[in-house]
């Protein structure tokens, strides 16, 4: 399984003001070259490290998902949520030949959590041997960093933060995330049991 980002979070929409302030850096004057680009870079660092620990998408972009089979003919579950739309699901064979399944053939079951591909007719098409299929889709909870559930933005700010404080730190300081940001996402992550049933 490969999941590649298509589309990147826009510059525009990333929260530098907010981090600025959550800082305490003012906004009545311009800041040091380079600075706001380091505040960029920290707010993308810290989106990443808790859309990986969620399975979230936090702002909305387009993403393909490659797979070698369907773990359930019948439905699969998307790497992440919330997916606003599928766009296209193709299969390739091994000779890199490629059909571009009819909408009719395949369905999104939306899910806060799972959402999944599903089969209009009961079953997924095959993927054929050797080869993979390709689902492209639009994941996340809106365009703009308003549509971004407030807790998770809290959290985004905090790790973010954390990222600019401790940037000249040797990684002596220990890994994972600090309390308050686990605090923040640990209602945002995924429970599975029994392995999660369909997968």
């Amino acid at each position: 399984m490969m999941l590649t980002e298509l589309t990147a979070v826009p510059g525009a929409a990333l929260p530098v003001a907010e981090l600025r302030d959550h800082l305490r850096m003012g906004s009545g004057f311009a800041l040091p070259e380079g600075q706001e680009a380091l505040l960029e870079s920290h707010l993308r660092a810290a989106m990443a490290a808790i859309e990986g620990r969620i399975a979230k998408a936090l702002v909305r972009r387009r993403f393909r998902w490659v797979v070698a089979c369907w773990r359930d003919p019948a439905e699969v579950a998307l790497p992440l949520a919330p997916v606003a739309e599928i766009h296209g699901v193709t299969l390739v064979d091994a000779a890199d030949g490629v059909v571009l399944l009819p909408a009719a053939r395949w369905r999104l079951v939306a899910d806060a959590h799972r959402p999944r591909l599903a089969g209009r007719d009961g079953a997924l098409p095959a993927v054929p041997a050797e080869g993979r299929a390709e689902v492209e889709f639009d994941a996340g909870f809106g365009a703009a960093w308003a549509d971004v559930p407030a807790d998770l933005r809290q959290a985004v700010l905090l790790l973010a933060a954390e990222f600019y404080e401790h940037r000249h730190d040797d990684g002596s300081s220990g890994a994972g995330l600090p309390p308050a940001v686990g605090a923040l996402i640990e209602r945002w992550r995924q429970v599975r049991i029994l392995g999660g049933g369909r997968r």
